[in-house]
This record gives structure tokens, sequence and C-alpha cells, in this order.
């Protein structure tokens, strides 16, 4: 935070700003063992009737009283990372940074690799079903403006889900400037209900591929097979029928380039499985599952670094993966693989007797 000569903070935002990332400090009051101000960074989502609302990256709202703000500054969305070869500034530690990407791009390559057996236009939102088969397949995708008043979409969502036996629901981006805070406190107000709250993770995807020496026993195919299927153990969820199965494995196949990793265990078992999706510089990561008895060997850094490397080659050179905010043990695991939060998301549901 900036201060001025003499020690006097400044407040270097307005309600222009909204939509912005910006830094804020405010006034807290102290107090025994309590700091007297404390600093908040994330989007401007509003800044209506004396209070604001700043949305952290990880989605978390703050709400602060406009009376409270001490100092407070538009800063970059993402600090620029040094040229190759650069030095830092002296002083400056090394930081891990993901691959310089939007918000909106990465929604819309995670579309691509994760694509719904039926989609409907709706302006710039795109409607998705899929049976039921994942939130991701089978929810409304806002990215820009529907074309029509908000209370107008959020009634032809409903009438297009409830005519495929759906609930509507809705998926929105949070954490930073080019997401849909705002979309969110509106479907909020109208009580939808929040739930499934995700992180999306980004990396570099070279070091990726040399996290594990050793990629023996690693299968990669271009479609799932009976054994990777029985682990995945997921195709089945919302319906058990044969249609149902057949419409998840028309989610999990799609998409511009995917490969399905498998590794067996000595019993001839299926002991660990991932899918891959590789979409031009970008390579999706996801499903990656190790059965219980296989656990703690290594062997989901084996396979990551086997699709990893299998991107490598396909011309790829970022990695993305999405992981459920509550999820400690993938956080770690992922964390330790080079992976850094780029930004979240969480699905908005209408509730019977709720507004839409």
């Amino acid at each position: 935070m900036e201060f001025l000569a003499g020690g006097r903070a400044e407040v270097r935002i307005t309600r222009a700003d909204v939509g912005k990332r910006v830094s804020v400090r405010r006034l807290t009051g102290g107090g025994a063992g309590v700091p007297a101000f404390t600093d908040a960074v994330g989007v401007l989502t509003s800044w209506d009737q004396g209070v604001l609302s700043i949305t952290r990256r990880n989605g978390e709202t703050v709400r602060i009283e406009e009376s409270a703000l001490v100092a407070a500054k538009v800063v970059p969305d993402r600090p620029a990372a040094p040229r190759h070869g650069a030095a830092r500034p002296s002083g400056e530690p090394g930081r891990r940074r993901g691959p310089a990407a939007t918000a909106l791009e990465l929604q819309t390559v995670a579309a691509r690799g994760w694509p719904a057996v039926e989609t409907a236009r709706l302006g710039e939102w795109t409607l998705r079903a899929s049976g039921g088969f994942t939130r991701r397949a089978n929810s409304v995708l806002p990215l820009g403006d529907p074309g029509v008043p908000l209370e107008t979409a959020l009634e032809r969502i409903g009438q297009w889900y409830d005519e495929r036996g759906l609930p509507p629901v809705i998926v929105v981006a949070t954490g930073r400037a080019d997401s849909d805070a705002r979309l969110d406190a509106e479907l909020a107000e109208r009580g939808w209900a929040d739930e499934r709250h995700t992180t999306v993770r980004t990396a570099a995807l070279a070091p990726l591929a040399d996290t594990a020496a050793d990629l023996s026993g690693v299968t990669l195919s271009r479609e799932p097979g009976a054994d990777w299927l029985a682990l995945y153990n997921r195709t089945g969820e919302a319906d058990p029928s044969a249609q149902a199965t057949r419409t998840a494995l028309r989610v999990l196949t799609g998409g511009p380039s995917v490969w399905f990793a498998t590794v067996h265990g000595a019993d001839g078992g299926t002991a660990a499985i991932g899918r891959l999706v590789v979409d031009g510089r970008w390579a999706g990561f996801a499903a990656l599952e190790v059965a219980p008895a296989s656990r703690r060997r290594g062997l989901a850094t084996r396979v990551m670094a086997a699709l990893a490397e299998r991107a490598l080659e396909e011309g790829a050179s970022a990695a993305y993966l999405q992981v459920e905010a509550d999820n400690a043990g993938a956080l770690a695991f992922y964390d330790r693989l080079g992976f850094t939060d780029h930004h979240g998301y969480h699905y908005r549901r209408a509730l019977p007797g709720g507004r839409r």
C-alpha cells in the first residue's frame, strides 16, 4: 500500500473502478491482539450504498464500509514476470507463476476440453446438457452478454433445463477482473444457491513432464477401456443405464485431442488412470485417480508426467486443471507439481420457489 509524504494514506479508487483489481487497507478498530488495519486484494465487484465488495482470487467476497477505508489503489491483474534472462530487482525473491492467461481464455478452452452432448446459444451464453453427467457438462457457461435482460435470460434457461429434466445451473468464475463476480452477486440476490467451489490451476508444461524419471507401465490410448472406466466409476453416476454410459463417454472422449492413461498393478487390476486433452498451447488434465491399494507409490506423478510428455509432443506448453476447493490432499499434490491458482469458479443453482 502506498502512503504520501508525511505518512498520510490516499484512497485512489472510485465507483468507476468497479470490475478492476484493487488493493485496499481498512480500519478495524484494533484492540488487544487485533491489528488496527487489515488489507485486501481482489476484484472490486460493487460499490453501493457506502459498501464495497471485493472478491478475492479464491472466490471469497469481502465487504468493506466506505468509511473504514484508509488507502486504496488499482493494481495490475497479474504481476508481469521478468523476460527470460532478465535479472530480478535486487532483493526480490523468485516466485512461481503460471502461464499468462485470462479467465475467459481458460473458460473457453476448458469448455472445449469437456464438451457437452447438447448445447444451445443465448446471446453469448452457452446452455449445456449431457444427461446429468457432471456439472460442467450440464450448466450454463456465461461468457459475455446473453442478449436479453437477466430476468428474461433466467426464464429461458429455466424452461430449457426443465424440458430436459435437469436443474437450471450457471457456472460463475471469480477472482479476476474478467470473471463473473457481478453475475454471481445478482444470482445470489435471486436465491440461487452456490455449490461446488473449485479452483482452476495452471503450470508450465515442460517441468511437469520431468517430475517422474520412470514412465514405464503407463499406457496411453485414445479411448478409455473397461479397466479405465472401472476405476473412474462415474459414467453412470446420474443414471446407471446403458444410455447414460454412452452419454458420459461422449463427454469423456470429446475435445480436440484426447488421451487416456492407464497403469496396471501386479495383479492385473487398474492401479491409476488420468485424462488429457490438448488444445493448442493448453494441456488440460482431469480424472486422475489412484486405486486405494496402490496409493503412495508415485503413480499419480507418473501418470501426470506421461500425459505431459505426450502434450509436449503435440505442441502444448501450458497446463491447467480444476480442483475442488476443499480437496486439501489434491491441492497439496498439485502444489508439489508446480501448479498455482489462476481463478476460481462455482455453480449457482435455482432453488424451487426461487426467482429465475
